[in-house]
C-alpha cells in the first residue's frame, strides 16, 4: 500500500513540474516609459520632416528621397544599422523641400568616430551651392585631443553667418554620442545638446525666421565642399577638411525647436534602441 502511495506521489510531482514554467522576471517589469513616451517615434511626429535611420537604406523615410552613395556602407548602429563612413566616403541627397524651407528646426543625430586627426569632420551639411559654407553644417573642428573634441555648427540665415561653438565634448571618441541642435525663430535662440543634456544656449538678437539659400543638396559624412565634384561653386576640396571614418545614425530633422524634455527622452529612447 505504501509503495502505491509513493508511486502516485512521484507521478504527481513529475506532472506538476512538467506543467510549471520558469519564472520570467521581465514579464512583471513595468513597460518602459521615459518622459511619457515608450518609443522615439512618439516624439513630435507631426513636426518630423526628415528621417534617415540608415538601417540598410539611404532613404529619407518622410519624403521618400533616396541618397546617392560614394564609398559608404552599413554597420552596427545605435538602433539597427548605421551609415559607415570612410576616407573619401559620403552620401549626397536632394534636400527635402520641407528642410529647404525651415524657419525653426531641431536636428538630431548619433555619431561614433575616432579622433579626427586628419582635419575637420562633417556629420551633416545642408549645402549652399554658391557659398563657401553650407546652410546648416554640423562638424568636429580641427584641434581634437585624445580626451576632448570640439563640436561646431554653422547656419546661414539669408546670407548672414551664424557661428556656434567651439563646444568641448569630453572623451567623445570611439563611442556613441547623440548631438542635437535646435533653433527657435520666435526667441532667436540656438541650443546645443549632447546625449540629452543641454550644453549651450546662444541668442542672436533679431535673427528671426531662418532663410536658407540654394539648399537643393545635402551631404552626410563630410562638408559640402569635400564631395567630388564639390556641391558648391564657391570652392573645392580643402586640405584641412576630412571625412567621417566612423558611423552616423538616426538623423532626424524637425520643423520646430523641441523642448528639453523631448530631447532628453529622445536620447534615452534611441539609446535603448526604441
Amino acid at each position: 500500500m505504501k509503495t502505491k502511495y509513493f508511486i502516485l506521489l512521484a507521478i504527481g510531482a513529475l506532472g506538476f513540474s512538467s506543467c510549471q514554467k520558469d519564472f520570467d522576471e521581465t514579464s512583471y517589469a513595468p513597460a518602459l516609459n521615459i518622459g511619457g513616451y515608450t518609443s522615439s517615434k512618439q516624439i513630435a511626429p507631426s513636426s518630423l520632416i526628415a528621417y534617415w535611420a540608415f538601417n540598410g537604406s539611404l532613404i529619407d523615410s518622410v519624403s521618400s528621397t533616396m541618397g546617392v552613395n560614394t564609398g559608404t556602407s552599413f554597420s552596427g548602429g545605435v538602433k539597427g544599422q548605421a551609415l559607415q563612413g570612410g576616407l573619401n566616403a559620403y552620401v549626397t541627397t536632394n534636400t527635402p523641400t520641407a528642410v529647404q524651407n525651415l524657419k525653426s528646426f531641431t536636428l538630431t543625430c548619433w555619431e561614433n568616430m575616432p579622433l579626427n586627426s586628419n582635419g575637420i569632420v562633417g556629420l551633416v551639411d545642408v549645402s549652399n551651392s554658391s557659398a563657401f559654407w553650407g546652410n546648416l553644417t554640423v562638424f568636429f573642428e580641427n584641434g581634437g585631443m585624445s580626451t576632448s573634441g570640439n563640436l561646431k555648427v554653422h547656419v546661414n540665415n539669408a546670407g548672414v553667418d551664424n557661428w556656434l561653438g567651439n563646444y568641448v565634448m569630453t572623451n567623445p571618441w570611439d563611442k556613441w554620442n547623440q548631438i542635437v541642435i535646435s533653433y527657435d525663430q520666435i526667441t532667436s535662440t540656438y541650443k546645443i545638446y549632447v546625449n540629452g543634456s543641454k550644453i549651450a544656449t546662444q541668442v542672436i538678437a533679431g535673427n528671426g525666421p531662418l532663410l536658407f539659400q540654394n539648399a537643393s543638396k545635402m551631404v552626410f559624412g563630410t562638408v559640402h565642399f569635400q564631395t567630388n565634384p564639390s556641391l558648391t561653386t564657391s570652392t573645392g576640396s580643402q586640405g584641412w577638411a576630412s571625412y567621417l571614418t566612423g558611423q552616423l545614425d538616426e538623423v532626424r530633422i524637425y520643423n520646430k525647436a523641441l523642448s528639453d524634455t523631448e530631447i532628453s527622452s529622445l536620447a534615452k529612447l534611441e539609446g535603448r534602441g526604441k
